[in-house]
C-alpha cells in the first residue's frame, strides 16, 4: 500500500510545484507587460489624421523640415486662375499668407505671362507636421508645390485631379529639358514666382536650372532664388520666407545667379549619383519621430479644437487615402452647390 500512496505524493509535489511556477511566470509576464511602455505614436500618424485646421492666430511654427501650422486657411480647390490637385490628400491648406501668395501669383501668370492659370500640388497638411508620405519639408504652411504643366481651360472633374499626371520637362537623358514640352512661358512663369518678395526660394531640378540660366539674358538678380534640388522636374517648389518669431527661418542663398560652377557640380551628382552607403552591422532600430521631437507649441496646435483624430493609435496608415477621398468629395460636392 505504501508505494501506491508514494507515487500519488510525488505526482502531487510536482503537480502543485508546476502550477506555483506557472503562476509565478504568468504573474511576472503580466508585470513585464505592464511596465512596458506602449510604443510612441508617430507625430505624422496624428497630424495626418486631423482633417482640419487648428481655429487659432496663424502662426508658423518650428522649422520647413520640423513644425506646424496654427490657424491654417484651405485653399479654395478651384479658383479664378488656379485649380488644386490630389485632393484625396487633404493638403491644400496652409499658412493664409501663402495664400494669399497663390491667389496673386496664379492671376499674374494669367494676366502677365501667357498662362490659364496654375495646378497647385501640395501644400501643407490642416495643422502642417509631418507627413505619412512624400515630403519632409511643407510642414508650417510656408511651403507649395506648382505643376509645371499649366491648367486646362476647363473645369477637371475629381478623378481627373486623383488621376492626372505632372508633366517632366526632361528630355530621355535626364540632363536637360525636352524642347517639346519647355517653353518660353515656363521661364515666365518661374521667374513671376521668384521675383514675389515674400519668397525665399524656388525650387527645381538642375536641367531646369540650367534652361533658365540659358534664357535669363542681361537681367539676373531672379536666378539667386532658383536652387536646384533633386526630383524637381514636373513641378517647382516655391518657399516662402519665415517672417515670424514661433518659426526658424532658412539662411539665405548664396551670392550670384547659381549658374556656372555651382551648376557643374550638380551635374556631376546627376552623371554619377552617389550610391548608398553600406549597412556595417545589425541593422538600427529607426526612433520614433513623436510628438516629443516637434516643438512644444505643436502639441497644442494638434489637441486644439478637440479634432476628430480617428483613433489615429488604432488604424493603420493604409486608412489615410479613403479617409480623404471621403473629406475631397465632400468638398468639391459643396462648391459646386453654392
Amino acid at each position: 500500500m505504501k508505494r501506491p500512496i508514494q507515487k500519488s505524493i510525488t505526482v502531487l509535489w510536482f503537480t502543485t510545484a508546476f502550477l506555483a511556477i506557472a503562476l509565478v511566470s504568468s504573474f511576472a509576464a503580466s508585470k513585464d507587460k505592464k511596465d512596458e511602455k506602449p510604443d510612441p505614436i508617430p507625430a505624422s500618424k496624428l497630424f495626418g489624421f486631423v482633417l482640419k485646421g487648428a481655429e487659432q492666430k496663424p502662426k508658423a511654427i518650428g522649422y520647413y523640415t520640423r513644425g506646424c501650422l496654427a490657424g491654417g486657411e484651405a485653399l479654395p480647390v478651384t479658383g479664378e486662375a488656379w485649380q488644386a490637385m490630389r485632393l484625396s490628400r487633404n493638403r491644400n491648406w496652409g499658412h493664409p499668407k501663402l495664400i494669399r501668395f497663390l491667389e496673386n501669383f496664379a492671376r499674374d501668370v494669367r494676366d502677365k505671362d501667357g498662362w490659364r492659370g496654375v495646378l497647385v500640388g501640395d501644400l501643407s497638411q490642416p495643422r502642417g507636421g509631418p507627413m505619412l508620405s512624400g515630403h519632409r519639408s511643407h510642414q508650417m504652411g510656408l511651403d507649395a508645390d506648382i505643376w509645371l504643366n499649366q491648367m486646362p481651360g476647363r473645369e477637371l472633374s475629381y478623378k481627373e485631379r486623383e488621376e492626372t499626371s505632372a508633366v517632366s520637362m526632361l528630355d530621355k537623358t535626364g540632363l536637360a529639358v525636352n524642347k517639346a514640352v519647355w517653353t518660353d512661358n515656363h521661364v515666365k512663369v518661374i521667374k513671376r514666382a521668384a521675383l514675389f518678395p515674400e519668397v525665399q526660394r524656388v525650387l527645381v531640378h538642375p536641367a531646369i536650372k540650367k534652361a533658365l540660366c540659358e534664357a535669363a539674358g542681361d537681367d539676373r538678380d531672379w536666378l539667386r532664388k532658383i536652387r536646384p534640388w533633386w526630383g524637381h522636374h514636373y513641378h517647382m517648389h516655391i518657399r516662402l520666407k519665415c517672417t515670424e518669431a514661433s518659426c526658424k527661418a532658412q539662411g539665405g542663398t548664396p551670392a550670384g545667379d547659381g549658374c556656372g560652377k555651382p551648376l557643374d557640380y550638380w551635374f556631376k551628382l546627376l552623371r554619377n549619383p552617389p550610391k548608398p552607403k553600406k549597412p556595417s552591422g545589425p541593422p538600427k532600430k529607426r526612433k520614433v519621430r513623436d510628438l516629443n521631437w516637434m516643438p512644444a507649441a505643436c502639441r497644442r496646435v494638434l489637441k486644439a479644437d478637440n479634432p476628430p483624430l480617428l483613433k489615429a493609435t488604432e488604424l493603420s496608415e493604409g486608412i489615410e487615402l479613403p479617409v480623404r477621398k471621403a473629406v475631397a468629395g465632400s468638398v468639391v460636392a459643396k462648391e459646386k452647390s453654392e
